[in-house]
This record gives structure tokens, sequence and C-alpha cells, in this order.
């Protein structure tokens, strides 16, 4: 990797540490605060957010019956998410200790915790628990198909993608095969996990 990259990479992690320090003043502004890995509101906080709860029926029949229409093809998707979240777990489990690679921890990609908010009905409630369990199991199976990549065919692609992988920018450019050769002898040369 050229100098160029490696300070690009350094940077936008210098930016992603200041975003997360921003998110951080914002959570404390509101005052949240995380005690023993779960988010505490004071009880007037909790107060003044249940006065803002929509009540569960004001908010169906504030719905746009298209929505309501769609809502089943959402609630659907669920079976292919858990039939996903098995797969790519047993996958990590039985694979990863054969190829050497660090197995991915899955409560760092998946929180469901949104359903805490006092401000939510059961209804939004139950589709922040979806909504989290849907897009961070979308982020954990990421990570192991970039771990899988990583170890199997590190090359970037010709074109521009859209979002790669935090494992992406160490991959060998299209069409340098010295460093795919390179990168696939040091691999193998990894010592691998027992077994």
């Amino acid at each position: 990797m050229s100098d160029k990259v490696t300070n690009l990479i350094a940077r936008i992690k210098s930016l992603e540490d200041e975003l997360e320090d921003a998110f951080a003043e914002q959570r404390a502004a509101l005052n949240l605060r995380i005690e023993h890995g779960r988010a505490v509101f004071d009880q007037e906080v909790q107060r003044r957010h249940s006065a803002l709860r929509t009540g569960l029926l004001q908010y169906i029949a504030g719905s746009r019956p298209l929505i309501v229409l769609t809502a089943p093809v959402i609630y659907a998707v669920i079976i292919p998410f858990v039939l996903l979240d098995l797969f790519i777990t047993i996958y990590q489990a039985v694979c990863f200790p054969v190829y050497g690679i660090e197995k991915v921890r899955r409560r760092d990609y998946i929180a469901i915790d949104r359903h805490r908010l006092y401000y939510l009905n059961a209804l939004e409630k139950m589709n922040c628990v979806y909504c989290g369990y849907g897009n961070g199991l979308l982020a954990y199976a990421s990570e192991i198909a970039g771990r899988t990549e990583k170890f199997w065919c590190p090359i970037k692609h010709a074109q521009r993608m859209e979002r790669t992988h935090p494992h992406y920018p160490d991959f060998a450019d299209y069409g340098d095969a010295e460093a795919y050769h390179k990168k696939v002898e040091a691999l193998s040369a990894r010592p691998k996990t027992e077994d």
C-alpha cells in the first residue's frame, strides 16, 4: 500500500473517531449516560419522553394505507434474515478456525436497544428491534464475508465500489499479479489455529 493511501486511511479513521466524539457530546447533551453497557436517562427525561409517545391506535390510524399494506412484505424478510444469521454463524464457526481467520463477534454488530426508549409506542419499538437486528445482521454478515474475501481473493475490483468493507484497502490492486501472489503467500504462511 502506498504512503498516500496509508495517510488517507489514517485521516478517515481520525475523522471517524472525531464523529464518534461528536455523537458522544450529543448524547451527553440529552442527559444520556451508559451504565453497565445500558443507556440510562434521568427520571425527569423519562417522564418527558413518555409524554411525547404517540398512542398505538393513533399511530396506526395516522399511517398511510399503502404503508400498512406493505408492512407484511417488510416483516416477511425476517425469515431470510434468521436463515442468514444461522448459516453465516455456522459458516464462520466451522470454517474460520480451519482458515486461521479471527471470528467476528456478533454482539459488536447487532445492537437491540432502541425498544427501551420511552417515547416509542409498542409498534415503533417492534420496528426498532427489527431494524436493529436486520441492519446489524447485514453488517455482521458483511464483516464475515470481508474476512473471507481477504483470505481467498484479496484483489480490488477494477470499477469503483460505492461501499467496501474495512479490509478492502489492503487488497492488491486489480491487475497487480505480483502483489496478489505476495498477499496469498503471506496468508498461507500464517500459523493456523488449533482444530
